[in-house]
C-alpha cells in the first residue's frame, strides 16, 4: 500500500489468498474519494474455445470439463446439455435424475470448500483454516464431514468428484445400484446435521455491505441447477436461446478476462441471486429447518451469497437424500446416440452462477465453434463498484488503509470467484460504436462497443 498526502492513498494487493486462480487488485483515493477499483485477473489465457475445434462433439464435454478442477462437472454437464440440444437429443428420465444428483454432489462439495476453508477465517478473524483448528478442531472434521459427503456423492453417480467420465451426451456410462444409494443418502442424513450449524454459524457473523444490483439466474420449480428460464431480480424471464441478444461484452484493458453487462448494465450471478430469485422452490425440508434464515432473503447484501451457499448445502443434501431413497434405479446401457450438424445452447447454475455454452456441429459430427460466458466474468463489473463502494465507506468511517485492505479481501471472496474459468479465449469480430451498442443477435459473432473504463 502506498501513502501520499492526506486523503490519498494507493491500495496494490498482489495475489488475493483464499480464492480460486490468482488475481491482483489496484485501488487508487485522490482526496479522499475513490478514483478506481482495478481487479486484475492474471491468469494467462487458456485457448480451450480454439483448442476444441475440429473435436467430435460426443468427447468435447470431457475437454471442456478441464478449463478448471473446481468448476469441472459444471462445465461437463453445461456441454453435454449444448451438444444434446445441437443434435437433437432427449435423455431419460433416469439420466435427468442422475444430472441432478451430480449438480448436488457439486455444489455440496464445492460451495463447502469455498465456505469452510477460503471464508470461515475471514468470519472467525483467524488467519487460516489451521488457526480455526487449533481453537476447535471439531469444527473442522465436521466441515471435512460435509465436503466429504459431496465428493462421495459425485462419486458414487459421476465416477469422480473432478472431470467425472460417467456423465456423456444422452446418458451415463454407469448407473449406481439402490443399496449404494440407500448407503449414501445414509452418510448425508449426518452430514446434514453439521451442514445446518453451519449455516447458523454465518448467519450469525455475516458482515453487512448492501449496493443494489441486478440479480439473474435460471428459475424453476424445484430449485434445480439444470432446466428452467433465465430471470431477472427487475420481475421478468426469457428463455436461454435469448439470453445473447441482451448480453454485452466489456473489455477490460487491464485484465485477462473480460466483463459482461445485461441490458447495458453490471449484474450478479450466483447463490445470492438464486435465493433471491428462487428460494420459495428449495426443498420443503429445508424450508422448513430454516424458515428464521430465509426470511433474510431477498437481500442485497453481498456477504449473503455465502449464507446463501450454506443454505443450498442443505437443499441439495435433503435433494439427494430424496432421490436416493426413493428412486428405484436400474441398469441402462449407454449408447453414443447418432450425431448430426446443429447448433445448441446449454445453461446451466455453476456453484458461482449461471453457465452459458453455445457451440455448433458440423456434419462430420466435430465442433465448428464454441463460445462460453463464464459466472465471474458476468460478476467482474459488479465486484470492481462494490469494491470501489466498500473502500469509499470505509474511508468515509475513519478505518485504517489495513482494515480497508482486509475488508476488500473479504468482499471479493465472498463472490466465490474461479479466475481460472474466467481467462478462457473468445475471438471476437470488433466493431466500435457511439452510445448504446447493438444487440448481438446470435452467439457465434459475439460483439463489443465497450470497454472498461
Amino acid at each position: 500500500m502506498t501513502m501520499h498526502k492526506e486523503g490519498d492513498f494507493d491500495i496494490d494487493i498482489k495475489h488475493l489468498s483464499k480464492i480460486e486462480g490468482h488475481t491482483d487488485l489496484e485501488v487508487r483515493v485522490k482526496d479522499g474519494k475513490v478514483q478506481y477499483a482495478h481487479l486484475k485477473i492474471s491468469e494467462s489465457k487458456r485457448f480451450f474455445t480454439q483448442g476444441v475445434r475440429g473435436k467430435p462433439a460426443l468427447s468435447v464435454a470431457q475437454l471442456v470439463s478441464r478449463i478448471c478442477g473446481t468448476c469441472s462437472i459444471a462445465h461437463l454437464q453445461c456441454c453435454i446439455e449444448a451438444v444434446e440440444d445441437a443434435i437433437g437429443v432427449q435423455p431419460s428420465e433416469q439420466t435427468i435424475l442422475l444430472r441432478h444428483l451430480t449438480n448436488d454432489g457439486l455444489m455440496i462439495r464445492d460451495h463447502a470448500m469455498h465456505l469452510y476453508i477460503f471464508t470461515l477465517p475471514d468470519i472467525m478473524n483467524a488467519d487460516s483454516v489451521l488457526e480455526i483448528a487449533e481453537r476447535d478442531r471439531s469444527l473442522i472434521e465436521k466441515a471435512l464431514e460435509v465436503k466429504s459427503a459431496g465428493n462421495e456423492l459425485s462419486k458414487l453417480v459421476a465416477g469422480r468428484s473432478v472431470h467425472a467420465p460417467y456423465p456423456q451426451v444422452g446418458g451415463f456410462t454407469k448407473v449406481p445400484s439402490n443399496d449404494d444409494a440407500r448407503k449414501m443418502a445414509h452418510i448425508l442424513h449426518h452430514a446434514r446435521e453439521h451442514a445446518i450449524e453451519f449455516v447458523e454459524l454465518f448467519r450469525e457473523r455475516m458482515p453487512f455491505f448492501s449496493r443494489k444490483t441486478h440479480f439473474i439466474a435460471l428459475k424453476n420449480p424445484n430449485y434445480e441447477f439444470i432446466g428452467g428460464e433465465l430471470c431477472s431480480s427487475e420481475g421478468y424471464c426469457i428463455p436461454h436461446k435469448d439470453f445473447w441478444n441482451h448480453l454485452d461484452r466489456v473489455v477490460v484493458p487491464y485484465s485477462q478476462a473480460t466483463g459482461f453487462e445485461f441490458e447495458g448494465r453490471e449484474y450478479m450471478v450466483g447463490a445470492l441471486s438464486r435465493m433471491n430469485l428462487n428460494k420459495d422452490a428449495l426443498h420443503q425440508n429445508t424450508r422448513r429447518d430454516l424458515a428464521s434464515t430465509l426470511s433474510l432473503f431477498p437481500s442485497s447484501n453481498i456477504y449473503m451469497n455465502n449464507l446463501a451457499q450454506a443454505v443450498e448445502i442443505v437443499h441439495c443434501i435433503d435433494h439427494a437424500i430424496e432421490r436416493l431413497e426413493s428412486f428405484d434405479f436400474k441398469p441402462e446401457p449407454y449408447k453414443a446416440p447418432q450425431v448430426k450438424a446443429g447448433t445448441g445452447i446449454g445453461v446451466t447454475e455453476a456453484p458461482r452462477g449461471t453457465l452459458y455454452y453455445a457451440l455448433k456441429v458440423n456434419e462430420q459430427g466435430q465442433i465448428d465453434y464454441i463460445n462460453l460466458v463464464i459466472p465471474t466474468a458476468q460478476n467482474f463489473i459488479n465486484i470492481e463498484k462494490d469494491i470501489a463502494q466498500v473502500v469509499q465507506e470505509s474511508y468515509d468511517a475513519g478505518r485504517s488503509k489495513e482494515e480497508i485492505s482486509m475488508e476488500v479481501e473479504k468482499l471479493v471472496r465472498a463472490y466465490d470467484p474461479c479466475m481460472s474459468c474466467a481467462t478462457h479465449f473468445l475471438k471476437l469480430k470488433w466493431k466500435e460504436t457511439k452510445g448504446t451498442p447493438r444487440r448481438p443477435k446470435n452467439p457465434w459473432l459475439l460483439r463489443t462497443g465497450k470497454t472498461l473504463q
